[in-house]
């Protein structure tokens, strides 16, 4: 499903990839979450959320964790409680990062890394990575709070090439299509 859907409230972020090769270092794949003000869209996050962390007011959180891929099912889930974020958040940006230790790795060398979102047991978008295999994080959704009608739902993967410390800079600036 590609474009904009609107009026969502609680969202399900999951990631999911087949573990290295036998003799090879793990794999990490981490969701992240940016938050960004209503007066400043495309500035700084107000807040990120990743492994080890949760939103200030617990309504974005990490569900689910993986460090090298060995789960059943999806690896990585976050959940973003959108309709109980606070007001002064107009915009929630989610991105895929690979940790980049022992190794720097860009998505060609994951095997088989998957992400969906969906509200409730309605998908709302599903993919990979295979358009962005040389980047090493990507953006796979925004969600864009409208004051009339809730949270619109903006899917698409854009892939960046920045370690993770520098890609929760600058994932929520707006890129061309």
């Amino acid at each position: 499903m590609n474009g904009l859907i609107k009026g969502i409230r609680k969202v399900e972020i999951s990631v999911k990839w087949d573990p290295s090769p036998a003799g090879q270092p793990a794999t990490d794949l981490d969701i992240v979450a940016g938050t960004y003000l209503q007066s400043d869209p495309q500035g700084g996050p107000g807040f990120v959320v990743h492994f080890d962390s949760r939103s200030p007011d617990g309504t974005i959180y990490l569900n689910r964790d993986s460090k090298d891929g060995k789960g059943f099912g999806w690896d990585e889930v976050m959940t973003l409680e959108l309709d109980r974020l606070d007001a002064r958040y107009g915009r929630v940006v989610v991105g895929v990062v690979i940790q980049q230790r022992p190794d720097h790795r860009t998505f060609v060398s994951v095997t088989n890394p998957r992400f969906r979102i969906r509200e409730g047991y309605t998908v709302l978008a599903e993919g990979d990575f295979g358009e962005i295999l040389g980047s090493t994080a990507a953006t796979v959704a925004s969600f864009v709070r409208d004051p009339k009608d809730g949270w619109e739902f903006h899917d698409g993967v854009h892939g960046f090439e920045d370690d993770p410390a520098d890609f929760t800079r600058v994932m929520g600036t707006l890129r061309p299509s």
